[in-house]
């Protein structure tokens, strides 16, 4: 009989005893037969090895928002005197192995030494590219800062990153950060795993920051469904003033749309949760899916324009930009 080997605990709306799912989505599960379709499809876009990065450095703290793009879903979040980073990834490869796996196109946008004093890592899931070990040793090491992820994630870290201070929550609960800000966990539409037999056994989410100087909402990764969970968030929280909102990795649609969304669906997603910006983020860095490198963004000005809404309001985020609110 399997077992979880990443959390035990009663069933709940998210959990079956054994798998978590979002309650009334489409499961993104995939098998080994899907898998081979897409692979034997021969429709891969070929990126360049290598495009050029300007690193941002940030300042040590501010109160406003401001917010540079490390790369993929690598953000720092600067505001309310605190920072904070969104999947921290600063290794080579996204992948459990280091000569092999998905490779970096663009170098992070931050350089790790010129990085401010961290207070908070927010992990949305457990997946490579979003969970890397090397780099939450390194920012453990070197700032011991605050974990904060979606329940059963805590099981890996902990193991890696001894002595790391973890916070775990479900969905809809919140840690506090201190200066009078939170955050609180988000549904999202998505998956975990970390090997070939712990599917959805640890849970995915989003994060909701709220500050005294504002709200920022990390989406993590997430496919679309009915859009219940945006309405939903909109609801609970209000419209954020600034969400980081996924872009890339999407192709094939067919094989990706229930676990990740593309420009087109960013946008609706956009409009769901009513922020007054957005960044696109999860495009450039690391392929892993088959559209061209660019596509992203190209696709990003058309759905804006045919939603009639400012290009401005909602731009790709590459390594080294800087958002910053007055």
């Amino acid at each position: 009989m399997p077992r979880n080997r990443y959390y035990t605990g009663p069933a709940r709306s998210n959990f079956d005893g054994l798998r978590f799912f979002s309650p009334g989505q489409p499961l993104p599960d995939r098998g080994f037969g899907d898998l081979w379709k897409w692979h034997r499809s021969g429709e891969r876009a070929k990126w360049p090895r290598h495009v050029d990065v300007t690193p941002a450095i940030p300042p040590e703290r501010t109160d406003a928002p401001r917010l540079t793009m490390v790369g993929h879903a690598s953000v720092l979040i600067q505001v309310a005197g605190l920072n904070i980073l969104t999947d921290p990834v600063w290794s080579d490869r996204a992948s459990p192995v280091r000569f092999a796996g998905p490779k970096r196109v663009t170098a992070p946008g931050v350089r790790f030494d010129d990085l401010p004093k961290i207070d908070a890592v927010l992990l949305s899931h457990n997946h490579y590219d979003h969970l890397d070990l090397a780099t939450l040793r390194r920012l453990h090491a070197a700032h011991a800062p605050l974990m904060i992820m979606p329940l059963g994630t805590d099981a890996t870290v902990r193991r890696a990153v001894r002595g790391a201070r973890v916070a775990v929550a479900d969905w809809r609960e919140a840690i506090a950060l201190g200066e009078g800000a939170q955050v609180t966990l988000t549904p999202a539409n998505h998956w975990s795993s970390r090997g070939l037999r712990d599917r959805r056994m640890a849970l995915w989410s989003g994060h909701w920051i709220d500050t005294p100087k504002g709200s920022i909402w990390f989406a993590g990764d997430t496919g679309y469904g009915d859009g219940a969970i945006f309405h939903d968030i909109r609801a609970r929280h209000g419209a954020p003033d600034v969400a980081l909102i996924p872009i890339g990795a999407y192709a094939p649609t067919w094989f990706m749309a229930n676990q990740h969304v593309g420009p087109e669906e960013a946008v609706q997603i956009f409009k769901d949760v009513g922020t007054r910006q957005a960044l696109g983020i999860h495009w450039g860095t690391f392929q892993l899916t088959d559209e061209p490198r660019e596509e992203p963004v190209e696709l990003l000005d058309r759905a804006l324009a045919a939603e009639g809404i400012d290009p401005d309001r909602f731009r790709a985020f590459a390594p080294g930009d800087v958002h910053a609110s007055a």
